[in-house]
């Protein structure tokens, strides 16, 4: 079971303030990693700020050096934001969708067909389920459930060009009731190879587990990476409502070691990575902090 092996391998102003940060050392242009062309912003790390000057937001977004943009829907608002992001110059391959059509019996295949419709719309490569709620993820059966619907979606979205794939938070690697396996041991055996995995490194990490270690227990499995760091000290913790602010951190500034999980990522095959912050006393500044510490340090080494 992967969760006993996990468990043995462990036991407007803004945009002109964030130009003013940004101090890109030369040895970038060097660095020899395959995501620094790529390197992606998840956007529910500046939820805040788009909903309050989304033309701004984008721009700092694009100032800030971020090649690309993950987007947290698929639909008509989603179309419309994604214009925006290429017309500033970067790219948007990634969104996720709405998770209650992998987590609620009433989603059927013509909400998933429409999902692939929209997502071909947007131009996307990936598609990510990327949350369960409470009430829906408590037993194996609700977990086998939903692999049963990624696994007959999956090859749908292959046949559009579109990779499908989960993204995990830390409940995943809790205990579930009556059963010794977690909730992503169940995910990692019943998936099939159309489904992949976007690995949360933060997520893992606060779960239990080595994120490198995890990385290469599912070589191959795994299509995209998000990298935030955490505080030492923090986990493990499985219930993502207590889980203190201050936890998450830029990247570099925290217990998870970054150039690994890129040296690992490139290793197993991982297609792009994305920069998350869930929460920040300043978000802005923080995606600055995060980008310029993958171009001095992880990516370029």
């Amino acid at each position: 079971m992967f969760s006993n092996l996990f468990r043995r391998t462990f036991i407007g102003r803004a945009a002109f303030a964030i130009s003013a940060m940004i101090v890109r050392p030369a040895l970038a242009v060097t660095a020899g990693s395959p995501y620094l062309d790529t390197i992606g912003l998840q956007i529910y790390t500046l939820r805040n700020q788009m909903a309050s000057d989304e033309d701004g937001t984008l721009k700092a977004v694009a100032d800030a050096g971020y090649r690309q943009v993950e987007l947290g829907s698929v639909d008509e608002d989603a179309i419309r934001i994604a214009k925006k992001v290429r017309n500033l110059g970067m790219n948007v391959t990634s969104s996720f969708c709405d998770f209650k059509l992998f987590t609620e019996v009433s989603a059927g295949n013509g909400a998933i067909d429409h999902l692939i419709r929209t997502a071909e719309e947007m131009k996307l490569k990936h598609v990510v389920f990327g949350y369960i709620p409470k009430g829906s993820r408590e037993t194996a059966s609700q977990y086998e459930t939903m692999a049963e619907r990624c696994n007959a979606a999956a090859p749908k979205f292959r046949d559009a060009g579109i990779q499908l794939c989960y993204h995990n938070h830390s409940f995943e690697f809790g205990p579930l009731e009556g059963s010794e396996k977690t909730g992503f041991d169940h995910f990692v055996e019943m998936f099939v190879p159309t489904m992949k995995f976007e690995l949360d490194v933060f997520w893992a990490k606060l779960g239990g587990l080595d994120p490198v270690e995890t990385l290469r227990m599912l070589d191959g499995r795994v299509s995209q990476v998000h990298l935030k760091d955490m505080k030492a000290g923090s986990g493990p913790l499985w219930d993502e409502s207590k889980v203190p602010a201050d936890a998450f951190q830029e990247v570099g500034d925290g217990v998870i070691d970054m150039v690994e999980v890129l040296r690992v990522a490139q290793e197993i095959g991982v297609e792009q990575c994305h920069v998350e912050q869930d929460k920040s006393p300043a978000p802005l500044e923080s995606i600055v902090q995060s980008i310029n510490y993958l171009h001095s340090t992880a990516i370029a080494k």
